[in-house]
């Protein structure tokens, strides 16, 4: 359920980064970009999927770039449900949700699988990654029986 929660926070600060970045994109408060991406999470979710089945053929021709002009028809739906958010101009509506995209990735590359904010360093990262290769090395060992209950 965290996890739920944490990737819609991060939807909405991007709803609002890209508010802040294009001007064609206004939110009214943080709570008309948190309702937005709600919206927009749930026509991802049912909508998303249906749409991309039936252009698909089209989706093939233009080497997928076909769905960023889903992903903003899903944008100018949600703006015009949600009182608040506003997306003016079918521009506006490509770019932001490329921009909604890429913010929202990027954001949600540090939450797990469990739904939890996960960040390794890179020094902790090489050092685990010599002790792993260390326990793999030192695993098994070579002895030869020699008899008489001995081994080298």
């Amino acid at each position: 359920m965290g996890g739920i929660i944490l990737r819609w926070l991060t939807l909405t600060a991007a709803i609002i980064a890209a508010a802040y970045l294009l001007d064609g994109i206004r939110i009214g408060s943080f709570f008309s970009a948190f309702f937005a991406a709600a919206l927009l999470g749930i026509l991802n979710a049912i909508l998303r999927p249906i749409a991309l089945v039936l252009t698909l053929p089209i989706n093939i021709l233009t080497l997928g770039l076909f769905t960023f002009v889903i992903n903003a028809l899903l944008l100018k739906m949600a703006s015009g449900v949600i009182p608040g958010f506003d997306v003016h101009g079918f521009w506006t509506a490509i770019f932001g949700a490329f921009l909604i995209s890429i913010i929202s990735w990027l954001l949600n590359s540090f939450i797990s699988d469990k739904g939890s904010v996960t960040y390794i360093n890179v020094r902790q990262r090489q050092e685990n990654r010599r002790l792993d290769d260390w326990r793999d090395d030192n695993k098994t060992i070579d002895l030869e029986d020699k008899g008489d209950d001995r081994w080298e």
